[in-house]
C-alpha cells in the first residue's frame, strides 16, 4: 500500500459542512492529526458555528473559520485560497424533507460539488475528498454492497446526491482532478440530529415518553460510529490509490431498526413501547429496505478499521445525550423531519 500523505500532519485542509455533525468530528479528528484545518460554516446572521459551538476555546483557537454558503462559487473559492486537501461534506441530507423540497436538494447538494470542483481545479488543490452516501444504492441487490453496486435514486436526496457523485467522477475523467468519492454507511453518534432513527429514539426515551414513535422497522442498516467514520476519511485521504475511485466507509454488518431499537431501550434501561408513526413512514417504493456494505476496498488500500462495536458506540452515544445541556437541543414532543 502506498500513500500520497504518510500522516495529515501540517497540511492544510478544507472541511465543508465542518459545523454539522460529521464535519465537525472530522475537525476534531484532523486537530488530533496536526492538520491546519479552515472550517467552513454555513453563513448565518446569528455568526454561530453549529457544532463547533460545543468545542474548547483551545480546540477554537486552533480552527479558521470560514462562513458562507457552499451554494455560493465565489465564497466557495475564496475559502479554498491556499488549501491543500478539501473534505466536502456540506449537503442537505434528511430525507422526508427532500420529499417536498427538492430543488434545495439540487441546489446544494449538486451546484455546491460543482461550486467545490471547480475552484479545485482552478486553485489546483491536491486532494479533494467528495461525500456520498450509502443511500445511492437504494435497497441492496446483493450483499455485501460494493462500490460496483447499481445505483437507485429511490428518493429526490439519494437522486442529488448520485448527480454530485456523477460529477465528481467527471471532473476526474475529464480533468484529471484528483478526486476521491467516500461513502459512509449510515454513521451515528454524539450531535447527530434528530432526524435519524438512533437519537430519535434516545431522546424520546430520556424525555421520558411513554410511546416512542417510529417509522418502519423492518429495514436493516450498517451501523458505523461517527469517530470510525471520520477516520475513514483521514486514512482515504492518504491513499494516492484511491484517486479516482470511490470508497465505502462500512462495517460489512447489518441490524434491523426493530433489534436496534431493542438495543437501546435495554442499555438505557426503558420500559418504553414503540408505536409506529404512519407520518414517518417513507413512501413504499422509497424505502431502502437493506444496506449491508462492503468494507473489502477500504482494507485492501488503508490502514482503517472500525474501532467501535455496535455495543461500545451505542453506550458512548448515550452517554453523550444523557446530559442535561446535550439533551436540550432536542425537542423529543415532535417529528423531526
Amino acid at each position: 500500500m502506498e500513500n500520497t500523505y504518510k500522516t495529515l500532519e501540517n497540511k492544510k485542509v478544507l472541511i465543508t459542512g465542518a459545523d454539522g455533525f460529521i464535519g465537525s468530528h472530522l475537525v476534531e479528528a484532523l486537530l488530533m492529526e496536526g492538520a491546519e484545518v479552515r472550517a467552513f460554516c454555513q453563513y448565518n446572521s446569528f455568526n454561530t458555528w453549529g457544532w463547533i459551538e460545543n468545542f474548547s476555546e483551545e480546540q477554537v483557537s486552533q480552527l479558521d473559520i470560514f462562513t458562507g454558503d457552499i451554494r455560493d462559487p465565489n465564497g466557495v473559492k475564496t475559502a479554498m485560497k491556499d488549501i491543500e486537501i478539501v473534505f466536502h461534506l456540506a449537503a442537505l441530507i434528511a430525507i422526508p424533507y427532500s420529499y417536498h423540497s427538492p430543488d434545495s436538494y439540487i441546489d446544494t447538494n449538486i451546484k455546491g460539488t460543482l461550486n467545490v470542483l471547480q475552484a479545485a481545479r482552478d486553485l489546483n488543490v491536491e486532494r479533494t475528498l467528495v461525500t456520498s452516501t450509502s443511500e445511492v444504492y437504494g435497497t441492496a441487490q446483493y450483499i455485501p454492497i460494493d462500490e460496483l453496486h447499481p445505483r437507485q435514486p429511490q428518493s429526490p436526496y439519494s437522486a442529488s446526491k448520485i448527480g454530485a457523485d456523477c460529477i465528481a467522477e467527471s471532473f476526474f475523467r475529464s480533468f484529471g482532478s484528483p478526486v476521491t468519492i467516500v461513502r459512509p454507511f449510515n454513521t451515528y453518534g454524539p450531535r447527530q440530529s434528530a432526524r435519524a432513527i438512533i437519537p430519535t429514539i434516545i431522546t424520546q426515551a430520556l424525555n421520558g415518553k411513554k410511546n416512542i414513535e417510529l417509522g418502519d422497522l423492518s429495514p436493516t442498516r450498517d451501523l458505523l460510529f461517527v469517530k470510525d467514520t471520520a477516520q475513514g476519511f483521514i486514512e482515504i485521504a492518504k491513499s494516492e490509490e484511491l484517486i479516482g475511485h470511490d470508497c465505502n466507509i462500512a462495517t460489512c454488518s447489518e441490524i434491523s431498526m426493530k433489534n436496534l431499537a431493542d438495543t437501546i431501550l435495554s442499555l438505557i434501561d426503558s420500559d418504553t413501547q414503540i408505536i409506529q408513526d404512519p407520518a414517518r413512514l417513507r413512501p413504499p417504493n422509497s424505502e431502502v429496505f437493506r444496506l449491508y456494505g462492503s468494507n473489502e476496498k477500504i482494507k485492501k488500500y488503508t490502514s482503517w478499521l472500525p474501532k467501535y462495536s455496535l455495543t461500545e458506540g451505542l453506550k458512548e452515544t448515550i452517554r453523550w445525550y444523557s446530559k442535561d445541556e446535550n439533551l436540550s437541543h432536542y425537542k423529543a414532543n415532535i417529528y423531526n423531519v
